[in-house]
Formats: C-alpha cells, sequence, structure tokens
C-alpha cells in the first residue's frame, strides 16, 4: 500500500494553531506570538490548506476550531512542545550549560586543589553531564590523546607533547616527609625513599630536586597514591617527597624533614589540539585554570 503524502507543515504554523485555539480570540492569540492578527489569520488558512480538511468554523462573529480537527491540535501541540525543548537543549549546548565532559585529574587537583571548583560548576550547570576520571598523569595523558578525555588537569609532562594544547594551571611545592622517629631540621641521611613509579612524572621532579641537595635516591616502595605514600612513611617503612596539601591534612599531618622545598611540581590543563571547540569544555578549563 502506497504511503499517503505528508503534509509540508512549518512549526511556526502548528504554534499559529496552538495559540488560535487557546486564546479567546485570535486579537489575543496573535499578541501572544508577537504577530498581527492578519498574519495568524493568513498563517491558519495555509496551515488548512496544506492538511487539506477544514480545521476551522464560524460561529457567529467567531471562529472556532471544528471537533473534528482536535486530532490535528494534539499532532500541533506535541511537536511545538518537542520543538521547545529542542530549542532549549540547543541553546544549553551552545552556552555549554548542558553537554558531556569527560575530565581526567590526578588525585590531588581532585581532592585538594579544585575540588571546590569542580562542585562549585556542577551545581551552576546542572544539564552538563561530567564525567571524572582520578589517574596519574602518564594515564591520563595517554587517555587525553586517544579521545577518551576531553580535559585533563596533570603534572607538566617533560618536553613537548604532539598534539596536544597545554596551559599553566598552578605550582605545588614537594617537601621532604620523614618517620617520626627521625631527627629533623637538617637532615644528613636521607631515606630509603617511598615515592611514585618508575616513569612518573612527579618521580622525575623529585629524582632532579634530591640530586641537586646531593641526596641518595634509594626507593624501597612505590605507589601512585599519595595518601598510601604517607601512610607508610607514618609507618616509618620510609622517607617521602609529597604535596604539602595532602600530607599535612588530616589528624595526623606529617612533618617537614626540611622547611624549604625539595622540588616544584607545575600542573597544567591539557586539551587535544585538533578538535572542534565544545563550549563546555571551554568552560569547565576556564574553571580549573582560574581556580
Amino acid at each position: 500500500m502506497a504511503q499517503p503524502n505528508l503534509p509540508n507543515l512549518t512549526v511556526q504554523q502548528l504554534e499559529y494553531l496552538v495559540a488560535a485555539a487557546e486564546g479567546p480570540t485570535r486579537a489575543v492569540a496573535a499578541a501572544s506570538l508577537g504577530v498581527t492578527a492578519s498574519a495568524l489569520s493568513q498563517g491558519l488558512a495555509e496551515l488548512e490548506r496544506r492538511v487539506g480538511v477544514r480545521i476551522f468554523e464560524r460561529q457567529g462573529r467567531q471562529t472556532r476550531l471544528r471537533p473534528q480537527a482536535n486530532e490535528v491540535l494534539t499532532h500541533a501541540r506535541r511537536v511545538v512542545a518537542e520543538t521547545r525543548d529542542l530549542a532549549r537543549w540547543a541553546g544549553m549546548q551552545r552556552t555549554g550549560q548542558a553537554g558531556m565532559v569527560r575530565l581526567g585529574t590526578i588525585d590531588a587537583v581532585a581532592v585538594n586543589h579544585r575540588a571546590e571548583a569542580i562542585r562549585r560548576h556542577r551545581r551552576a550547570t546542572p544539564g552538563l553531564d561530567l564525567r571524572l576520571t582520578v589517574a596519574p598523569s602518564g594515564a591520563l595523558l595517554d587517555s587525553l590523546l586517544v579521545g577518551d578525555l576531553d580535559l585533563v588537569v596533570c603534572v607538566e609532562p617533560t618536553g613537548l607533547v604532539d598534539g596536544l594544547v597545554i596551559s599553566p594551571c598552578l605550582e605545588e611545592l614537594l617537601y621532604a616527609y620523614a618517620p617520626s622517629d627521625v631527627h629533623v631540621g637538617a637532615p644528613t641521611e636521607w631515606g630509603p625513599w617511598v615515592t611514585y613509579p618508575e616513569g612518573s612524572h612527579t618521580r622525575k621532579v623529585i629524582a632532579a630536586g634530591l640530586s641537586v641537595l646531593g641526596a641518595p635516591f634509594a626507593v624501597i616502595a612505590e605507589s601512585n597514591q599519595p595518601e598510601v605514600l604517607r601512610e607508610m612513611v607514618r609507618l616509618g617503612m620510609g622517607w617521602a617527597v609529597l604535596p604539602a596539601a595532602g600530607a599535612e591534612a588530616g589528624a595526623e599531618p606529617l612533618t617537614r624533614a626540611r622547611s624549604r622545598p625539595v622540588g616544584v611540581r607545575r600542573l597544567v590543563v591539557a586539551r587535544r589540539a585538533d578538535v572542534v571547540t565544545d563550549v563546555a569544555v571551554d568552560n569547565l578549563a576556564s574553571v580549573l585554570l582560574r581556580g
């Protein structure tokens, strides 16, 4: 059986129909839409012509919707409502109030430095689907490069990384911490060390800083998580170089073995250079850069 030809209707014509059905007069209906009564009448006449069925009938000086045309009105209301929903969605997409952003951060950013900024942004943009991944810097950058993440806040990589745009975010001081039974102040013997895994960006910063101080870097245990390293120090397993925000937080903060920092690690916001501009990603990047 051949399919019937579809009437070439416009959303505006359907909007005119809904307004005419709900308004007490056509003049009121036209005013609610910001058009003239003449334009409304012409639009309704064209709608009736394209549907091919009489929609209105005259009762005295008034024009009323025919009971047989209720199906047309039901369709018009549904299309107008869904089109308005689409318009609202598109507007939120354009302004970054909706959509999905896949954010990756190291733990220090998610827990300490930008936790409140991320919470504020989520409250301010309830339509945004923000997905957070917490992982070491190297893994985050790998995920960013293959397109599994949209935005990353991590330790600055050594050297340039092709395909990424990197913006400085903040600098984090790293201090040496020793077990509680070690005399601190001006250590002459350092270590042994519990630290980040071989190849991590932070470990490279630590190794360089200890080298400048002439301190040996004998590693006996590794972990990607600074909280685990902090507990290793508390258990007396070894020394660690950690960001102060994590090492000195909580009920049992660690005490610095040296007042001056061992090094500085720079945290950056990284994005792929070859992607189409996404306002939602842009907005979150600005929030993370400002703090």
